[in-house]
């Protein structure tokens, strides 16, 4: 994507120059990290499109939901920021990855076909640098063919999409966790016009693929409220009011109660569920990666804040 000539000043609240900011769970990164190592993912199913002599092999990926908060994630020390740094290395190497991102809005469930796809520079106002950032990872269009076949004997009206490329949802965490830019990628559309459970169903008919070393990450955002990020009240390094925590705390025990049913029902029925999430976006892939996780409960495997009331946690949908 061409980059403008001129853009609007930045209107990002003012980022303090820290070597670190405080995780306000009271966990540091590296923490974090031994956790996620700790995990054992779950027993194999049918598989979609492997061979049986790869099936054999393959550990099976995770299902995970990464909040990518700012584009500026990439540029700014934060806890969130180490954490993914160091995720990708401790887990299984996948075959390929898909990313339901927040930023990629479909009537109907659309994959991304491209054999390179670009990079997408999907917002204004931000440091040059950003724009010059490329994340030149191979596409998968065939896998893209498969898995819109595979959605559609379940029932989604599936499409591919030829050209699209990655955007900023999908770069930015996969830059952290997976800096090389060697292993494809492709990106499956969120459907705004859809339900939340109609996201988990979706997320149910990936299942399959993590058995065949696909990982699957949904990435959006735990709390996402721009107009409080906006306000002029938050600073990159500002602690959380008691209504981002009580939201972010509130999901984090239904996550690991295993409580599928109370989750998908978390803006509606969960304490400040509107005023964290006044639009869909960010938590529809929540649940789709709910979905293609295992049944029974889920693992917080970070938690932190930046800019006050984006919670930049990530969790894992697999036993």
């Amino acid at each position: 994507m061409r980059i403008a000539a001129s853009r609007p000043p930045c209107r990002w609240p003012q980022r303090p120059s820290v070597p670190s900011v405080t995780c306000w769970a009271g966990r540091s990164a590296a923490t974090d990290l031994n956790f996620a190592r700790s995990l054992c993912f779950g027993p194999a199913r049918h598989h979609l499109f492997a061979t049986d002599e790869e099936i054999s092999i393959l550990s099976p990926q995770p299902s995970l939901f990464v909040s990518h908060g700012a584009p500026t994630l990439m540029i700014d020390p934060s806890p969130a920021r180490d954490f993914l740094a160091g995720l990708g290395a401790s887990l299984e190497p996948p075959k390929a990855i898909l990313v339901i991102s927040a930023h990629f809005n479909a009537p109907r469930p659309t994959l991304t076909a491209a054999a390179q796809p670009e990079t997408i520079h999907d917002f204004g106002g931000f440091p040059d640098e950003l724009y010059r950032m490329q994340y030149p990872a191979p596409g998968a269009p065939d896998l893209a063919a498969r898995i819109a076949l595979a959605l559609n004997a379940a029932g989604f009206d599936a499409a591919t999409h030829p050209a699209r490329g990655l955007d900023h949802g999908a770069w930015v965490p996969l830059m952290l966790l997976y800096p090389e830019a060697d292993i494809p990628v492709l990106q499956l559309s969120i459907s705004m016009n859809q339900s939340p459970q109609w996201h988990y169903e979706l997320g149910k008919a990936l299942r399959p693929l993590r058995d065949e070393g696909v990982l699957i990450i949904g990435s959006g955002g735990a709390t996402h409220n721009l107009r409080a990020v906006f306000s002029g009240s938050y600073r990159l390094d500002s602690p959380p009011p008691p209504w981002v925590s009580d939201f972010a705390g509130w999901l984090a025990q239904h996550v690991e109660a295993g409580d599928h049913a109370a989750i998908l029902s978390a803006v509606g029925s969960a304490p400040h569920g509107r005023e964290n999430h006044p639009t869909m976006d960010h938590i529809l892939p929540l649940f789709v990666a709910l979905g293609a996780g295992d049944d029974g409960p889920g693992q917080r495997l970070h938690h932190s804040t930046t800019y006050g009331v984006l919670a930049m946690d990530t969790y894992a949908f697999a036993a």
